[in-house]
């Protein structure tokens, strides 16, 4: 089969993308297998009990996640990817030994599972940041379609075969085809190189809670990525309810056995499967926002399908197009976030989204347990599609935004500042002021681009911002922005700027006086030492600022 640009395989062309969608396949599978086996085990208790699995498989991502994407923009994705699949197959080995052992009782299951869980926090943001290493730009949108077929080809064939298997050999087999299966994932990073990360250079790498502090200034001032999160916060809930609930619609309303519960899960795992062959002629119908209305309204009338029936041939089959709808709308958000963000902080904007995606989870499930105990299953059924429902309608109130225009590669346009000492890298904070000369009649157009300007300036490291208009000369405008480090300027400088932002400077600077240019001045803590005047040097290779670190008084030439 030939893989064009714009097929839904076109991803499988890269080399190393193919290894690791195989390589993860294996380990989804195995996965879902124990998640069946561990499940399984828990049955016979409460219904909040039997939800804590997805919540101790959950939460150690929204604790963890990140400071994950921290170390993921900052380290190695590579080595991070392999010391978290290292992690895992210990935790997996010990949960095999217990259950041979017969001495996996719920509390050592939960522990343990919470253990493979901190494994993993680590994996997703590093697992989605090398994505664009892997295949063009334009193809993420098919990658991220093919990431959740893998999730879910795993779930039609792992819950089937963990099913089979627990019933005709017991829990402790699963558990160990589960600690193999990350082996394959560590042979394929072993034999990949990387080359042509867009990570930052050394010289510009933040500290960790410096780094932690850009992700998040970042986001906040992305209006693209927050509406993406508040997107999948408002699916997530309502959503985790048949996840949550699945086990106990199997075993108490259709009265399912552990093979019975596996097959539901593969029902739903080839309608997702099916959906991404269906997503773009979707996409070619349907724009974003109305995918994921349409999506949410399918999923919704699942779980209220789920809630009335006890006809085993009926639940699997409307499991069919709730597979179809997952993954619609997942891959709908997850595309939408790899199209935004640039390199320099991919693996911490994922880190947010995987907190609000993997805390949605985390926190429901254990309600929707309390409340199958309290109201009644199908009344729990019941109330995750009204939530849905209303997810479906805030999608005209709250749309994701539209993304032509974005472009998140790097833009390296700004000029070595020209000083006259050279500073060191924590000398801060830094002042920047820009001065702009305009002419009256482009004064609204002018102060109604620099607040794109603005947002730029903050997403990239400017801790506050303004733009004065000057009480003495008509027209002249200043901005300033403080940044908390010189070094954290050098990186605004080389690093974190895009063609994004490039383009909003350009339209600023096109309401220019004619002949002016912008007057740019960076001006330094005068408390941190005497003020000295010496000869003008570049910032390369200048004289050192008389408060740089250290204390050291400047070297005069």
């Amino acid at each position: 089969m030939k893989l064009t640009e714009n097929a839904a395989w076109a991803p499988f062309a890269a080399r190393v993308f193919r290894a690791l969608w195989i390589a993860q396949l294996v380990s989804n599978t195995g996965s879902w297998m124990q998640t069946v086996g561990a499940q399984w085990l828990l049955v016979g208790h409460s219904a909040a009990t039997v939800t804590l699995v997805q919540t101790v498989s959950s939460l150690p991502v929204v604790l963890l996640a990140l400071p994950s994407g921290v170390l993921a923009d900052r380290f190695d994705r590579r080595k991070v990817l392999l010391v978290s699949q290292a992690t895992m197959l210990t935790v997996a080995t010990v949960l095999t030994v217990l259950a041979f052992q017969g001495a996996l009782d719920p509390t050592r299951l939960l522990a343990l599972t919470f253990l493979l869980g901190c494994g993993t926090a680590p994996m997703g943001p590093a697992w989605q940041a090398i994505q664009p290493e892997l295949v063009a730009r334009e193809q993420l949108g098919q990658a991220a379609a093919l990431g959740a077929v893998n999730m879910n080809l795993a779930r039609a064939v792992g819950p089937a075969l963990g099913g089979a298997v627990v019933a005709a050999a017991g829990p402790g087999w699963v558990f160990a085809f589960n600690a193999l299966s990350y082996l394959a994932i560590m042979a394929v990073l072993l034999t990949w190189h990387r080359t042509g990360t867009a990570q930052a250079p050394a010289a510009h790498r933040e500290g960790l809670l410096a780094a932690a502090q850009a992700g998040r200034r970042y986001v906040w001032h992305a209006p693209g990525i927050r509406r993406i999160l508040l997107r999948t916060a408002l699916f997530i809930p309502g959503g985790a309810a048949l996840w949550s609930l699945l086990p106990l619609v199997a075993s108490r309303s259709l009265l399912l056995g552990s093979g019975g519960y596996g097959l539901l899960l593969g029902v739903v795992g080839v309608g997702a499967v099916g959906g991404a062959f269906a997503l773009p002629a979707i996409r070619r119908r349907l724009s974003a926002n109305a995918t994921l209305a349409v999506g949410t309204v399918i999923f919704a009338a699942v779980l209220v399908v789920l809630a009335t029936t006890q006809l085993p041939w009926l639940a699997a089959t409307v499991l069919l197009p709730a597979g179809l709808a997952w993954i619609s709308v997942l891959s709908t958000l997850n595309a939408a976030i790899q199209q935004r963000l640039p390199g320099w902080v991919r693996a911490r904007g994922l880190a947010a989204y995987l907190v609000v995606f993997q805390g949605g989870q985390a926190l429901t499930a254990p309600v929707w347990g309390v409340l199958a105990d309290r109201l009644g299953l199908s009344a729990s059924l019941v109330i995750g599609a009204v939530l849905l429902a209303g997810s479906a309608w805030s999608v005209r109130r709250w749309p994701l935004r539209p993304a032509e225009g974005i472009d998140p590669s790097p833009s390296d346009h700004w000029p070595v500042p020209p000083l006259v000492f050279q500073p060191g890298p924590a000398d801060g904070p830094v002042l920047v002021s820009v001065t702009y000369r305009i002419a009256p009649q482009q004064w609204t157009a002018f102060t109604a681009c620099m607040r794109r300007v603005a947002r730029s300036r903050r997403r990239t490291g400017a801790l506050t911002w303004g733009l004065y208009q000057d009480g003495r000369e008509s027209g002249r405008f200043i901005e300033n922005y403080v940044v908390a480090s010189w070094s954290e300027h050098l990186a605004q400088h080389h690093s974190r700027l895009t063609a994004t932002d490039r383009r909003y400077e350009e339209q600023a600077r096109q309401m220019l006086l004619e002949g002016t240019v912008p007057e740019v001045v960076h001006a330094f803590d005068a408390t941190a030492g005497p003020a000295v005047t010496l000869p003008t040097a570049g910032a390369e290779g200048g004289q050192r600022h008389p408060g740089a670190s250290g204390g050291a008084a400047p070297r005069m030439p």
